[in-house]
């Protein structure tokens, strides 16, 4: 079997090896993880006129540090509690609650989140996530596939030239830097975590 495929993600250091003990961890891990992301859309910084969240940052760190199937699992359980009516989001209850505000300019981003996990997650149960400049590249594409699916919904609602100009391009930058601190976080506690066996 390849090395690739058993590699295991960050969080699974922290788990329990089998049993109740470990299905109970992992659930309070996605629920703890839901909590991140509705502190992190809550979260804005203000860069010149652009009003940001730390959201794709809590995205990325998940994705990266619970693999793919605790992170795809917290991304949906996330937008699970947005359709029922939780304020989870960046701009709820202000601009709507439900199913309704999903469905709203941000639509596609949301969607783009759980696409993100989903390739970070895959990324790090193969190893990528011990290398910065391996999860550098995932994230990127995991960053590009989330603005496309974010741009071309909004482009249905506002038209493709007002949905770049203020749904994309006043996020490039700042993106990158999360994805390049993201990538960067990740391998470095993996790096402490080894230099702390090799002591052992």
């Amino acid at each position: 079997m390849s090395n690739a495929i058993v590699m295991r993600p960050l969080v699974s250091l922290a788990l329990p090896q089998s049993g109740v003990a470990r299905l109970v961890a992992q659930a309070a891990l996605v629920v703890a993880g839901t909590l991140i992301l509705t502190l992190s859309a809550k979260t804005k910084v203000m860069l010149g006129p652009v009003d940001l969240s730390l959201q794709t940052l809590a995205v990325l760190m998940i994705a990266a540090t619970f693999g793919f199937r605790l992170g795809l699992a917290t991304l949906l359980l996330y937008m699970a509690e947005g359709a029922a009516g939780f304020p989870v989001f960046q701009s709820t209850p202000e601009k709507g609650i439900g199913i309704a505000y999903m469905l709203g300019s941000t639509g596609g981003y949301l969607a783009g989140f759980v696409a993100m996990a989903a390739i970070v997650g895959w990324a790090a149960d193969r190893g990528f996530d011990r290398n910065p400049f391996k999860l550098f590249g995932a994230m990127l594409v995991a960053e590009a596939v989330m603005m496309a699916m974010g741009f071309a919904w909004l482009a249905t609602l506002i038209g493709a030239e007002k949905a770049w100009t203020f749904g994309v391009a006043p996020f490039i930058v700042p993106d990158l830097i999360k994805v390049a601190l993201a990538s960067a976080l990740v391998p470095a506690v993996w790096s402490l975590f080894a230099g702390f066996a090799a002591k052992k």
